[in-house]
């Protein structure tokens, strides 16, 4: 985008006068590189074990393809078919023996409907929410806010027991492959959950590359048992059923289909059954993680993640079904691994097949727990932006991901596995609930959707999405009945108590907002006060509190005084009789009786007097001195903080730490200056020795346009054309002359572009890059362009909203 503003730009100042009366050009704006600002050793361990941090400009580049969003989104929902038949099995066993290996067939296929159903509905939320889809927004647009929140917290509460059901299974599997290791199953548990935790707060490109290869490995494996099985149970060259061993089930002898009992023993199996969707909702939960266009990748990634489970899980149960393979009472070895063995033999090669297919649904069924790391952070986001849960939960940390929600998931998820001893059929009982419960906010939000917007198709779509939610809302009527005393109460007690707990929060919020803004305009145009008085604390003669009585010589107020409030008469003598020696007589020092040792109330008292004649705006400075080692700190106390708590309470007095840091301080390296040469004094070619350790490398400029300068190069007073990223925008106030004001950098340096006329050029903003070209100035004692010529080259990448 080229544009030419204004090639007429007013005159540039002819001269700069300095002390010496000689005419020297104005300074390049230093580079954060510039400065030997120290890092704390908590940052430095951080970029250690994380890598460097990421900035907002990245945010793009870690988007997901298709092949990787499906690595990264689909293990929960892919590897449930490692389990979903085992766990129907489990119900119908004891009950109707034999003749659950054929009920199980059509219990399946009601899933694999209601599987078709969800799909098609979770295809049109993602049609309609490009950006922030999911149960969540869909329920908070069509509903509203409140209602939103029923949804947040049975999403909430299955991502946490997600994790905690993914990483029990897989280390199930693994005990399936070394049952030596099944004392260790809960410590195995957590630090797989502690290890997702980890690679996620590395960032979640760097998750694709590791979470992608065990889901098609996954896939790979256990379709060719799928497929292998099912070719030689045609061919008539299968293996002979499984024979029944200690350990197993007890295989029941009940009778009668229409007994009461066999009807509970059904459903609850088909509730079971039910987790084997869960995950479902990953991709329209994380739409905006996909690569541009996000919709159609979206789908295009649901619709094969669909057609993989829904065929992985009807191969297994078919196998089953001709296998008989058992689940055991301790969950190992698995359904699948026998019928894995049952499928490839007993010879050497067979096992050594059948444990590389354990071994591959071990490793999905533990990167499974990685969706909910994706998920869970996104929805506490974006609740916390409705200000529903804290706003931490909004800020995306060291490499580009909501971190604080990442630590909080794994936190829960291994509170959960310790909780339960890491036994799985505890943690089912907690799964499906909160899942089906999103499925049917998502449902019955879209059939909302559908009769107002009344778009092209909107009954068909009606249609599908009612039933999709009437579906799932049977399925949490019957896990919450059916499975009420193995678990389930838990989560129809907790969830009420959390979604009042989460209303409760925003009232808050809301309270808070409506304090601290309203008014908020006038008060910064009120009338200031007629004096101002500063009042310097002294409780010692140091450095401290020379820094902060030289720092109150700056604010030039109409009465400036030193105040020691005197707990102990020896130490104020000492006080006073140095203040003389040191030649501080020409600066008044009030000596205060504390005679409670109140020094809060003291100062409260000092202040109320300072301020009482309604004409006097009061700054009270409080020396901070700061230590550098944590022994240090628990050494001396926080007076200056807790002073500065009791004065917030009076109108019109303000505090201000002046620190002080008892460490080596921070040095800064000669900024660039541009001499009567025209050239920077860094090195030959203009530029600082480079960034400093630990800070993050930016992108200048994508690359640079034929013909640029480097901006640490430019002639004052000459023409030249330079090309960076905007750092930052000065926001002009409404009454003043309109024009923006903008920062140009790259890594030699920065200068100032200057929009006269406009208070807003679109695109610019701060991470947009730019070529501009004029006559380099003076503005602000810096560098300037006024009225350049310039071309876009990519605005500012607007940060997506959290997803649920």
């Amino acid at each position: 985008m080229l544009n030419e503003h204004a090639m007429s730009s007013p005159p540039l100042p002819t001269e700069v006068l300095h002390d010496s009366g000689t005419v020297k050009a104005p300074p390049a704006i230093p580079t954060p590189e510039s400065f030997e600002l120290p890092e704390t050793l908590p940052y430095r361990l951080k970029n250690s074990l994380l890598g460097p941090p990421l900035v907002t400009e990245q945010l793009a580049s870690e988007r997901l393809g298709k092949i990787a969003g499906l690595g990264v989104l689909a293990p929960d929902c892919i590897s449930s078919s490692a389990y979903g038949t085992e766990e129907m099995l489990t119900q119908l066993l004891p009950y109707f023996g034999i003749a659950a290996f054929t009920l199980v067939i059509p219990i399946t296929l009601a899933i694999l409907a209601v599987l078709f159903f969800v799909t098609l509905s979770y295809l049109q939320v993602i049609q309609a929410y490009t950006k922030a889809g999911g149960a969540y927004v869909v329920a908070r647009d069509n509903f509203g806010p409140k209602v939103a929140q029923v949804a947040a917290v049975a999403l909430l509460i299955d991502y946490t027991v997600t994790v905690a059901v993914q990483c029990a299974a897989g280390t199930e599997a693994l005990t399936s492959i070394v049952p030596r290791l099944k004392p260790e199953t809960v410590p195995i548990t957590i630090a797989v959950i502690l290890l997702l935790c980890f690679g996620n707060l590395r960032g979640i490109r760097e998750g694709a590359k590791v979470f992608a290869v065990p889901t098609y490995l996954f896939v790979a494996g256990l379709g060719s048992v799928v497929v292998v099985g099912l070719v030689r149970v045609i061919t008539g060259r299968g293996e002979p059923v499984l024979a029944h061993h200690a350990g197993m089930q007890v295989l029941g002898h009940h009778g009668g289909l229409v007994a009461f009992a066999a009807m509970v023993a059904i459903l609850r199996s088909f509730a079971n059954g039910g987790s084997s969707l869960t995950g479902l909702e990953a991709i329209s939960n994380g739409v905006a993680s996909f690569r541009r266009p996000e919709a159609r990748n979206a789908r295009r990634t649901l619709v094969v993640m669909s057609v993989t489970l829904g065929f992985l899980v009807l191969g297994v149960t078919l196998l089953a079904h001709f296998s008989h393979a058992t689940p055991y009472d301790q969950n190992s070895p698995t359904v699948v691994a026998q019928i894995a063995g049952w499928v490839f033999g007993g010879s050497g090669v067979g096992v050594a097949l059948k444990d590389i297919v354990v071994t591959v649904t071990m490793l999905i069924l533990f990167t499974g727990g990685n969706t909910s790391f994706n998920g869970f952070p996104y929805l506490a986001s974006f609740v916390a932006e409705d200000s529903f849960l804290p706003h931490q939960l909004t800020r995306r940390g060291h490499r580009l991901v909501f971190s604080n929600g990442i630590i909080v998931l794994a936190v829960v998820g291994v509170a959960l596995v310790v909780g339960t001893g890491a036994n799985l059929n505890s943690l089912v009982a907690l799964y499906a609930i909160g899942v089906f419960t999103g499925f049917t906010m998502a449902g019955a939000g879209m059939v909302k959707h559908h009769r107002t917007a009344r778009q092209k198709g909107w009954k068909a779509g009606q249609v599908v999405n009612g039933f999709a939610s009437l579906l799932s809302g049977s399925v949490v009527v019957i896990f919450a009945v059916l499975k009420f005393t193995e678990g389930a109460w838990l989560v129809v007690v907790a969830g009420p108590v959390l979604y009042f707990a989460l209303l409760r929060l925003n009232r808050q919020y809301r309270a808070e907002a409506q304090q601290l803004e309203v008014g908020a305009a006038q008060a910064c145009e009120a009338p200031i006060l007629r004096r101002h008085a500063v009042v310097v604390m002294v409780d010692r003669l140091d450095l401290a509190t020379a820094r902060a009585l030289q720092y109150a010589r700056t604010l030039t107020p109409d009465d400036l005084r030193a105040v020691h409030l005197m707990i102990d008469v020896q130490r104020g003598r000492r006080i006073e009789a140095g203040w003389e020696r040191l030649g501080l007589s020409r600066l008044p020092l009030d000596i205060i009786e504390c005679a409670d040792r109140r020094l809060g109330r003291g100062v409260l008292e000092l202040a109320a007097e300072a301020v009482a004649d309604g004409e006097t705006e009061l700054t009270v400075l409080l020396p901070r001195r700061g230590y550098s080692s944590r022994w240090s700190r628990l050494l001396h106390d926080r007076t200056a903080d807790k002073i500065a708590a009791v004065l917030g309470q009076l109108p019109h007095v303000n505090a201000t730490m002046v620190p002080y840091n008892l460490t080596s301080r921070v040095r800064v390296r000669a900024v660039p200056r541009i001499g009567r040469g025209g050239r920077s004094g860094a090195d030959e070619r203009g530029r600082p020795d480079g960034p400093a350790p630990g800070r993050p490398v930016r992108a200048v400029a994508g690359a640079r346009a034929e013909g640029t300068t480097h901006i640490g190069e430019v002639r004052w007073r000459h023409r030249a054309k330079v090309a960076g990223r905007i750092t930052s925008v000065r926001v002009q106030p409404s009454a003043g002359v309109a024009s923006l004001e903008c920062v140009l950098s790259d890594d030699t340096g920065g200068l100032l572009v200057i929009f006269q006329g406009r208070r807003h050029v679109p695109g610019l903003g701060p991470g947009a890059t730019l070529v501009a070209e004029g006559m380099v100035g003076e503005r602000h004692r810096r560098l300037a362009m006024v009225n350049p010529v310039y071309e876009l080259i990519a605005g500012p990448e607007p940060e997506d909203e959290p997803q649920d």
